[in-house]
């Protein structure tokens, strides 16, 4: 089985089987990279790295992984690039395709990586848009799948804000794959109905219950990972309101006594500490947020090394 030429614009984009290739393939990678053992399957190759936004372990993970396969990542900021003087993203992907031998961008608005995949030549992956960020989403499954060494009967409680990209997709990997996933937010900051209509019919496949509630003990009950996200994201001006309404979702030591002993705490970071989740619980023996940052880089570089 070979992902080379596929885009990654959202975790819908890979089967089951894709996704379990990424899963093995990322694992070897980390092996190799632990024991100091060379893997350069990128050698010569480059990838052009588009940013409308800044990010740390975006940049981090996709560059230091590209220089760890042997090959060479390039930073497109957006003074880089001539988007801002009215170029358009596909006449940008037609281009950079005839120079780099992937794409990963960080953009706004998730139309723009749907037009990216639409005109590039070599694979685009994305690296987060106001929709799906798929990288993290299958990061956080790897990360799951190293704690657990299976998924078979286990639950993930979301909550927080139900409308935004990582819980998009988490729900769709997780009705992907099989997994029960309860989403605990408030009314106001609901899933969108189109998204959970898509979500339950790909989990009616695979068996996976979807629920979305506005009662975060009940979204985090027997649940064996609870994860939640950053309440105000960049650029948001709504702070104040969103705080007040968020303030119920907070992860603290009340909260995780609710769910299956020894969950997990997941965060996809930057954490935002004493608002959605406390010091203590991020600082804890359940947390395995700092684990999931590193696992960015090894999925990362499995995505990178099977597509490119």
């Amino acid at each position: 089985m070979s992902l080379k030429g596929n885009h990654l614009t959202n975790v819908f984009d890979l089967n089951r089987e894709q996704i379990e290739l990424i899963f093995e393939t990322a694992k070897d990678l980390k092996r190799r990279q632990k024991i100091g053992q060379p893997h350069q399957l990128l050698k010569g190759k480059s990838l052009g790295m588009i940013f409308q936004k800044p990010s740390t372990r975006t940049r981090v993970s996709f560059e230091v992984g590209m220089t760890q396969l042997g090959g060479h990542a390039l930073y497109l900021g957006p003074n880089d690039l001539q988007l801002n003087r009215g170029e358009t993203i596909a006449d940008t992907a037609k281009v950079l395709s005839r120079y780099v031998d992937g794409i990963m961008a960080r953009v706004f608005s998730h139309n723009d990586i749907v037009s990216l995949a639409e005109n590039s030549t070599v694979p685009v992956i994305n690296g987060l848009s106001d929709r799906f960020h798929p990288c993290q989403a299958l990061t956080d499954l790897f990360t799951i799948l190293e704690k657990y060494q299976s998924f078979d009967g286990l639950k993930v409680g979301f909550v927080g804000d139900g409308d935004n990209n990582v819980t998009y997709s988490l729900m769709y990997l997780c009705a992907r794959l099989g997994i029960d996933i309860s989403v605990g937010c408030p009314p106001k900051y609901n899933v969108k109905d189109e998204v959970l209509a898509v979500a339950k019919k790909e989990a009616n496949k695979t068996g996976a219950k979807i629920t979305v509630t506005p009662d975060p003990e009940k979204a985090v009950a027997l649940a064996n990972v609870i994860y939640t996200d950053v309440w105000v994201s960049m650029g948001r001006e709504d702070k104040e309101e969103r705080l007040k309404a968020l303030k119920p979702y907070q992860v603290n030591n009340f909260l995780i006594k609710r769910a299956a002993r020894h969950a997990i705490i997941m965060h996809c970071l930057p954490a935002h500490r004493g608002e959605e989740l406390t010091n203590e619980v991020m600082d804890g023996p359940q947390s395995v947020v700092f684990d999931q940052a590193e696992n960015r880089l090894h999925i990362q570089k499995a995505i990178m090394a099977l597509m490119m």
